[in-house]
């Protein structure tokens, strides 16, 4: 939904990743020789399986990034998608203040968009524990962005970096294909409200997510009011999803859902049926590995290429 962290300094083709999914028979070879006679006898083998559970993948990590990669600039097209994202989105939540007005139907939209604000805050931490715990690099449709946030967790300053349009093209090419046939086959008011709160609130989930990253004196004094009247997620309740053991937080968009979603377990119960429905580890319940550790030098530190 709202996680796409599009971090280009990832597992890429630098990266191999070398893993194991069956047992590793091992054996033990004792050789039991005669001690008593003055010619040896043969010695008899004894072969003991052994069995090794599979090993944790090793990742080979890329170099860090610079900070004057071109890969953080926006482009054109960039620019583009997200000026069609936000009309579509404006054109949304436009229809709905004027069919509220004609009708005279104020509450009900408003409320809808509450709803949808809601929402969106969880959409984003669901999709954003998926792509955490699941997938690979290859995984079809999804293994740019599953491959883009484990780049950001080892170097999530980038994200601070990366111009607007490239932080926010991809979402807003979504929200245009999604929003765009709901503005042009319906005119209800509720409806749009709904519409375009939500999708309002995940296009700009990445540039909530870019400011949660950022320094409070260098952040614009709205965004700080809105991050402290828990309107937008917070700089420290975002900045524990950085911190082992790096399963909590998952939501970026107001993080209102986050202490719920954590105190009540959601995840951890989501990661078991998933466990023993489909046989599959979610990456939370290894030890983190170095790809999911923050690099400890400071953008400042970081020579540009």
């Amino acid at each position: 939904m709202s996680i796409l962290a599009q971090n280009n300094f990832t597992l890429s083709s630098h990266h191999h990743v070398h893993t194991t999914s069956l047992p590793i028979v091992c054996a033990r070879i004792h050789c039991l020789a005669a001690t008593t006679k003055t010619k040896p006898s043969h010695d008899r083998r004894l072969i003991e399986p052994q069995f090794i559970p599979p090993s944790t993948p090793v990742i080979v990590t890329a170099n860090r990034p610079s900070l004057n990669d071109p890969t953080l600039l926006s482009t054109w097209s960039h620019r583009a998608w997200v000026a069609t994202g936000c009309t579509t989105v404006l054109v949304s939540l436009a229809k709905s203040i004027m069919g509220a007005a004609s009708s005279h139907i104020w509450l009900e939209p408003t409320l809808v968009g509450l709803v949808g604000y809601a929402l969106a805050d969880l959409g984003s931490g669901v999709y954003h524990w998926g792509i955490d715990n699941y997938g690979s690099a290859s995984t079809p449709g999804f293994g740019a962005q599953i491959e883009a946030f484990q780049g950001h967790h080892k170097w999530p300053w980038t994200i601070t970096r990366r111009q607007f349009a490239n932080n926010l093209h991809a979402l807003a090419r979504a929200v245009t294909f999604t929003v765009l046939p709901i503005n042009l086959l319906c005119d209800d008011p509720v409806i749009h409200g709904f519409v375009g709160v939500c999708s309002g609130c995940i296009m700009f989930s990445q540039q909530f997510h870019a400011w949660a990253h950022g320094t409070k004196s260098r952040l614009p004094p709205l965004v700080v009011a809105l991050q402290d009247l828990g309107l937008l997620v917070s700089r420290s309740q975002h900045a524990a999803h950085h911190r082992p053991p790096y399963n909590n937080n998952y939501c970026i968009v107001s993080g209102v859902w986050n202490e719920f979603l954590d105190k009540k377990n959601v995840f951890e119960a989501l990661e078991l049926i998933l466990f023993f429905k489909l046989g599959v580890r979610p990456r939370s319940w290894d030890e983190p590995t170095s790809e999911w550790t923050e690099d400890t030098d400071t953008p400042s530190q970081i020579i540009a290429n």
